[in-house]
This record gives C-alpha cells, sequence and structure tokens, in this order.
C-alpha cells in the first residue's frame, strides 16, 4: 500500500501560526485561539484602512480652516469660492500648501477674497 503524505493540514495550520507571531499568551501558540485571533485582526485591519481615510480628510479640513481663520476668511467660505473660481485642488493639497508654502496659500486666500467680493 502506497504511502499517504499528509502535509496539508500542517501547511494550513502553520499559515495561521505565522500570521499571529507576536500575539500575547495563548494567541500566538494554540491553533484555535490563534484562528480567531488572526480573523478578528484582519477584520479591523480592513475596517482601520477605511476609518483612516477619513480621519485624513478631517485633518486636512481642520489645517485649511485654521489657515483660512488666520488670514481673516472662513473654511466653507473659502472652499465655496475656490470652487467657483475653479481652482481644482483638493483638501489634502490646500492643507498642504498651508503648511510648506504660506505665500502660495496667501495668494490663493486673496484671490479668493478678492472673487468672494466681486461676487457679492
Amino acid at each position: 500500500m502506497p504511502r499517504v503524505v499528509r502535509g496539508a493540514k500542517h501547511t494550513r495550520r502553520r499559515k495561521i501560526l505565522d500570521r499571529a507571531e507576536g500575539y500575547w499568551g495563548a494567541r500566538h501558540r494554540c491553533y484555535q485561539v490563534a484562528r480567531e485571533a488572526v480573523r478578528r485582526a484582519e477584520e479591523y485591519m480592513t475596517r482601520d484602512r477605511h476609518d483612516r481615510k477619513r480621519d485624513m480628510r478631517r485633518l486636512w479640513i481642520t489645517r485649511v480652516n485654521a489657515a483660512c481663520r488666520e488670514r481673516g476668511m472662513t473654511y466653507s467660505r473659502f472652499i465655496a469660492v475656490v470652487r467657483k473660481a475653479g481652482v481644482e485642488l483638493n483638501r489634502k493639497i490646500l492643507s498642504e500648501l498651508a503648511i510648506h508654502d504660506p505665500a502660495a496659500f496667501d495668494e490663493l486666500v486673496r484671490s479668493a477674497s478678492e472673487a468672494a467680493a466681486a461676487g457679492a
């Protein structure tokens, strides 16, 4: 009778335990506990990738709002006027401009306020 090689189960378990490396206690030692810990960790990773996008957008808006208020304009007014002027910069780029190139951001706010005054 030929010999049966039974490696699939061991390989599957080893893969889970390798992914649970660094977990505390039985979570990195015992297969059943590790399997549940890895499954939950993957769920949290997926959720948090989406949350990170939301958090970053909130941060950019806060930065642009602070920069606008320093220059005497509110965030909502600034965004409305910039949109109307046809400037196609997203909040991330506006935030980077406000931090790293204040002169360019000043110019943007100045042109936005002039456009607001001309439109009103």
